[in-house]
């Protein structure tokens, strides 16, 4: 059965939103697995690491799987360290997003995360023998490619998912321009990324929108939204369908999702559900179909 799964929060996000929003998660979404940890910014931990023991009793005690993420990008000592002391630990699943996670993993089981860019057959033969158990593909991976990476990750045993709601994640960057775009620098930035919940909007010199800044990493301006093609996507063997947290009602869109994959919903009457609980965000499934990210390509009608 093809699992549904909540993504680490990207956001600066404050302590009390993350523990009001997990409380959500753990008693009313229907999720399967949730992620927890800090990917984008180090300099963020601090304000909810103590809040973890309690986030992950909660979510566990409500039958939710927990897996521990690492940071997509390592640069300081202190960021090695903390990538190191989490992939140190045997007592919860760890999805790694950096090689220097890769590395202090040691071949011992773990998840690959997007942003170690499983992008072929042979790069997850390659994962797998370092020890991996589960890939979640890059968001940007056209139809064809997923099917082959699903192909190869179901015969060498490994689950595969991939990003079906929220924002995509184009690229992290070692310099932040979250906050060199209100003239401070990355080690003097005062958090200024807590002021942009769903990321931070760019728009074009003719004033149309086209990407979001969250810290380091630049994201799509729309939300991917698969659900359309969620039944291919279960057919060529995803097991994993992922879901991000945006700044929308994510109890209401994993209702969505659910309820389209157990049948209990038209996945057209969700999709237009969905379409009206992202507000203002546009709607996108470009890179799937082979076309430019941010598109919206209508999926053919059954025959």
């Amino acid at each position: 059965m093809t699992k549904l799964t909540l993504g680490p929060i990207a956001y600066h996000w404050s302590a009390e939103t993350r523990r009001d929003f997990y409380a959500c998660v753990a008693d009313e979404a229907p999720v399967d697995e949730v992620y927890l940890g800090e990917v984008i910014c180090s300099k963020r931990a601090p304000f909810h690491e103590a809040d973890l023991p309690a986030t992950i009793e909660r979510l566990e005690r409500a039958g939710k799987t927990v897996i521990l993420s690492t940071l997509a990008e390592v640069m300081l000592k202190r960021e090695r360290k903390a990538t190191a002391d989490l992939a140190a630990m045997d007592a919860a699943e760890i999805e790694i997003n950096n090689a220097a996670g890769l590395f202090a993993r040691g071949k011992r089981p773990h998840r690959i995360g997007p942003f170690m860019n499983a992008y072929n057959e042979a790069t997850i033969a390659w994962m797998a023998g370092q020890g991996a158990t589960h890939v979640c593909l890059p968001s940007e991976m056209p139809a064809p490619a997923i099917a082959a990476a699903a192909r190869a990750a179901r015969d060498l045993g490994l689950g595969v998912e991939v990003q079906v709601f929220g924002r995509a994640s184009l690229a992290v960057s070692a310099r932040c321009y979250h906050a060199r775009a209100h003239g401070r620098t990355k080690d003097n930035c005062q958090f200024v990324c807590e002021d942009d919940p769903d990321g931070m909007p760019l728009r074009t010199r003719d004033d149309r929108p086209i990407l979001r800044v969250n810290g380091i990493q630049t994201q799509s301006e729309s939300y991917v939204d698969l659900l359309p093609e969620t039944g291919r996507l279960m057919a060529d063997g995803v097991t994993h369908l992922r879901l991000m947290p945006q700044e929308v009602d994510m109890v209401a869109v994993a209702t969505l999702f659910r309820e389209a994959l157990d049948g209990k919903l038209s996945v057209q009457e969700a999709d237009a559900r969905l379409a009206a609980l992202s507000g203002e965000a546009d709607l996108s499934n470009g890179f799937y179909h082979g076309a430019a990210g941010y598109r919206r390509i209508a999926m053919a009608a059954p025959t």
